[in-house]
């Protein structure tokens, strides 16, 4: 077998097996499997060992039994983008009546160092600090408190993954196990612990929640531990995979590469309409349904059930507006652009008037407020303390008020109170920075003192310098956005980029990997250094472990079921977020000049994924999928996190609208490559 070297040990019951990888020098690298029996639960278990083996070239075959299974595996080396092992499963169940039970694969990881762990858009690392203000599954090597949501142990179901693996690290090597969502066993699920009695990952048949179900942040649930109802005779057949790789936090790469080609073929698209349809929706749906023509802004939500939002008062709809983010600058240059190239003139005032709004709400230290409501007017926004404003939501507004300005410059239109505004962003952001690049995460609304200097929050301001350096002639700013290159690729290199959204306090999101895309590609276009296009590859393929490579098996009277939605391309909005969603729109542009540069398809393949999944519901006409035409929701629920699986959220929002109408725009000259409708 080419990579990996397979040993046995004989012990009292039978064998152990240890998946050993030839290509590492360490002799304590390896991972040693046994099937086992879940029962009762986690730490109480039926073992089956191995009474006979047979080995050829490429394939082993081992026997075994416990009290009541009689187990077949084959265990088969494959080479693809990676090498790693296919493994079949016969299970026949000898016992002599009923028995409600579940099938755990589980490998031990020998060698040395506290773990790290993965799970595909659902958990990095030890996935919550300590001291974050947001409460979600947390690892803590000592057991932690699970009333806080803290374990050494944590095992999931395999639909909150965006790729049903686990990937665990020592300081030797990466191993992992992978399976498919859904199994002869009904829907699997991964799991890990890490203490100092080992390390090991797992692989239920069905599917364990151990020790919390994570429902939401303020509604935990207790344990879910499904078992399958066993009957004399039954034989069932399990399929996993065996991954191993080096001990870099990249390890990852190969093998999700390796299993997204595979459900290329396995899982197809759907897109309903084309770009120019699409774009054509929600320009629509962002005016008619988002634009306040009194306030001038984009109301952040506009409820699909219009009988009930008058039924309780408008309280559906939200009539306010965030400067970036959730609302604000990036959809009204979006409207602006789809106004003036269509010439569409109510759009384009619309847009206007709301890119006027937000260049007049600058706070007392002169870079723009997060968030305008109706009977309030300006404040801070969604984050810890009142007082604060956050960097990612003031520079990516900052970013599109430079990039409308670009494109006004360019049909003949001049907006000096945008640029005062641009200016004073842009000069408050090169005078808060750090020796170091930092920029900080969270500034103090009136004395302008860097309230929070811990994550990336503020790494988008490398992208508003450099485009503000290029409109302004200003090098100062393009000097600034170079350093901070420098500062915040050790999130990019850490693998663990945090902190964007105001709602979640320093946790890894995937926006946190859209953010990093965009400041490292437009770094690299800045003065090509290979350096910047290795970060912006690394970003990237951090972001696509959020990304479904597959899917997912929808419950059959559940509206996505009804709906044929594929979930191929969506994105997990993060570990504290579970549900898919559409912003990783927001870095298709990047992510299309990033294919042409690396020549990397895989970069193409999985932006096309994602723009053909979110083709699918745009309302098309007034009463699709119970919303009104141009409407998109905000959340497709992916497992059971927030409400049932297989829901949408009923309310349409600005950015999930505006997100479309950017990328689709945007995506217009890729058209010929990316050949969404075939």
């Amino acid at each position: 077998m080419s990579q990996f070297n397979i040993e046995y040990e004989q012990i009292a019951q039978g064998y152990k097996l240890r998946i050993h990888p030839s290509f590492l020098k360490e002799k304590v690298a390896y991972m040693q499997q046994s099937a086992l029996l879940s029962t009762t639960g986690l730490h109480e278990n039926e073992h089956v060992t191995i009474s006979d083996v047979t080995e050829s070239e490429n394939e082993i075959q081992l026997t075994g039994s416990s009290i009541h299974f009689a187990v077949k595996t084959n265990l088969k080396s494959q080479k693809g983008t990676c090498e790693y092992l296919d493994v079949e499963m016969e299970i026949t169940y000898n016992g002599d009546s009923g028995l409600d039970a579940g099938i755990q694969a589980r490998f031990d990881l020998i060698g040395s160092g506290r773990p790290t762990w993965m799970i595909p858009g659902a958990f990095y690392k030890e996935n919550r600090f300590a001291h974050n203000t947001r409460m979600y599954p947390r690892y803590d090597y000592n057991g932690g408190d699970q009333e806080k949501l803290e374990s050494d142990f944590w095992a999931f179901r395999s639909d909150r993954a965006a790729l049903p693996a686990v990937f665990a690290w020592n300081e030797h090597f990466c191993g992992a196990l992978f399976t498919e969502e859904m199994s002869e066993l009904g829907l699997s699920g991964l799991g890990f612990i890490g203490n100092e009695a080992g390390t090991a990952i797992w692989l239920n048949f069905p599917y364990r929640e151990e020790p919390i179900t994570f429902h939401s942040p303020v509604d935990p649930h207790p344990a879910d531990c499904e078992t399958h109802h066993w009957i004399p005779g039954e034989i069932v057949h399990l399929q996993y995979k065996v991954y191993v790789g080096d001990s870099s936090l990249h390890a990852y790469d190969p093998f999700v590469r390796e299993l997204y080609r595979q459900h290329q073929e396995m899982y197809p698209l759907n897109p309903w309409m084309d770009l120019k349809k699409a774009a054509d929706l929600t320009a629509h749906g962002l005016h008619y349904w988002h634009y306040d023509p009194k306030h001038h802004i984009l109301n952040e939500t506009a409820a699909f059930d219009r009988e009930f939002n008058g039924n309780v008062g408008g309280k559906g709809d939200r009539p306010h507006m965030h400067v970036g983010w959730v609302s604000g600058a990036q959809y009204a240059y979006a409207l602006l652009a789809y106004g003036r190239q269509n010439q569409v003139d109510d759009y384009t005032q619309a847009a206007t008037q709301v890119m006027n709004k937000i260049a007049s709400g600058l706070s007392p230290i002169g870079i723009f407020w997060a968030e305008w409501k109706v009977d309030k007017g300006w404040g801070t926004g969604w984050n810890p303390n009142n007082k604060w404003l956050q960097a990612r939501t003031i520079s990516e507004a900052t970013l599109f008020m430079v990039r409308a300005l670009q494109f006004e410059k360019q049909h003949g239109k001049n907006h000096s109170e945008w640029e005062k505004a641009v200016r004073s962003n842009l000069d408050f952001a090169v005078k808060c920075q750090r020796e170091d690049g930092n920029f900080g995460s969270y500034y103090h609304c009136e004395e302008g003192t860097v309230e929070e200097w811990d994550g990336s929050g503020g790494i988008l301001w490398i992208a508003a310098l450099l485009e503000g350096a290029k409109y302004f002639n200003d090098d100062t700013y393009r000097q600034a956005a170079i350093l901070a290159g420098e500062y915040y690729q050790r999130f990019v290199l850490n693998e663990f980029i945090y902190g964007a959204p105001e709602d979640v306090h320093l946790t890894p999101t995937s926006e946190d990997a859209y953010n990093a895309v965009v400041a490292y590609v437009l770094l690299y276009e800045e003065n090509e250094n290979e350096k910047w296009l290795r970060l912006s590859r690394t970003a990237a393929d951090w972001m696509m472990t959020f990304r479904w490579t597959y899917n997912l098996e929808f419950p059959e009277f559940t509206m996505l079921r009804q709906l044929d939605f594929r979930s191929r391309g969506s994105d997990q909005a993060s570990p504290s977020n579970q549900h898919l969603h559409n912003y990783g729109l927001f870095c298709v542009p990047e992510m299309l000049r990033l294919w042409r540069y690396t020549k990397d398809n895989y970069y193409l393949d999985r932006t096309r994924d994602n723009l053909a999944c979110f083709l699918q519901c745009i309302a098309r006409e007034d009463g699709d999928f119970n919303a009104y035409k141009g409407m998109v929701t905000e959340r497709y629920y992916n497992t059971n996190c927030f409400q049932p699986k297989g829901m949408l959220l009923t309310l349409s929002h600005a950015w999930s609208v505006g997100v479309i109408l950017y990328a689709a725009q945007e995506a217009q000259a890729y058209a010929d490559e990316l050949k969404i409708m075939g």
